[in-house]
């Protein structure tokens, strides 16, 4: 099973040009499937043990585990895939995936702060390179609604600091153009003079204090300590300042299918989401003016 999984992830970097987000991902899963097997077996596993009756035992281990019906899911599909490959390959006559009926996911809307709250966020004081440093990430992600894992991909020469634009690339290694406003124009500014200090051993935008790339967990962990600084009385996180950058928009009158290229969605349904938190907010203006709401 190890000795596929390898082939499988080799193949997602090589020829279908996979995201190291991506084959990360698909490795992890692989991993518990496997560690799942290698439990009920006995013994190490191999590709052809996993037929659907082990496979539904798998995923209904994750079940009791209390994962969540999306991120259950988003695993089949990636076995899907991995056992697809194998019997390409010649390996398996059979995908044992493809007759498992995927979890239907729960609609939920997406969480989003306020403008008052936005701007709480992003205008905490403090010196030195750590707060200027978080100031010039906060204000762009909310500034262009990019994915956590996007900004800390980014390099310095995809930045038009003059022209106020970023180029993104973004899941499925599609490439776009996201645009930023004059604040964070400003922090990014101040910010290119602190990194030149850190003596960088890349080109990424954002750096670590050793001058290396900065992660996504790094940035998770700079929202939330920024969350206890404000006290905002919810959970925040890289995504729910995209969530809140559509969402802005959309409630000033933006266009749905301007929205969708923003934010690089294949899909306009993904997109048409936020009309459901912009319709509450309607609602919310609509029962405080009305005087016979």
């Amino acid at each position: 099973m190890q000795a596929a999984t390898a082939a499988f992830l080799r193949h997602l970097e090589r020829e279908r040009n996979a995201s190291p987000h991506t084959i990360r991902a698909y490795g992890e899963d692989l991993a518990q499937l496997t560690e799942h097997l290698r439990r009920e077996l006995g013994r190490e596993p191999r590709p052809e043990d996993a037929d659907h009756l082990a496979l539904r035992g798998f995923l209904a281990e994750l079940h009791r585990r209390g994962l969540a019906k999306s991120s259950s899911a988003r695993k089949l599909a990636g076995l899907r895939t991995f056992f697809r490959y194998l019997c390409r390959e010649g390996r398996l006559e059979t995908n044992p995936a493809r007759i498992l009926a995927t979890p239907r996911k729960e609609k939920r809307i997406p969480a989003v702060l306020d403008e008052a709250q936005v701007q709480a966020l992003l205008d905490l004081p403090g010196d030195g390179l750590e707060a200027v440093r978080g100031r010039a990430i906060l204000e762009l992600l909310y500034a262009s609604g990019m994915r956590c894992a996007e900004l800390v991909a980014l390099d310095t020469g995809e930045v038009d600091l003059d022209a106020r634009m970023v180029r993104v690339l973004g899941k499925g290694r599609k490439e776009r153009v996201v645009l930023f406003g004059h604040r964070a124009q400003e922090t990014l500014q101040a910010w290119l003079p602190e990194r030149a200090r850190l003596r960088p051993k890349t080109d990424a935008l954002f750096l670590n204090a050793r001058g290396g790339r900065l992660t996504d967990r790094s940035v998770r962990a700079l929202v939330a300590r920024r969350v206890q600084q404000t006290a905002l009385a919810r959970r925040c996180s890289p995504h729910t300042l995209r969530h809140s950058f559509a969402t802005h928009l959309l409630t000033r009158g933006a266009d749905l299918r301007a929205i969708q290229e923003l934010l690089g969605h294949a899909s306009l349904s993904t997109t048409q989401r936020y009309t459901h938190v912009d319709t509450r907010h309607i609602l919310a203006v609509y029962k405080k003016a009305h005087p016979r709401a």
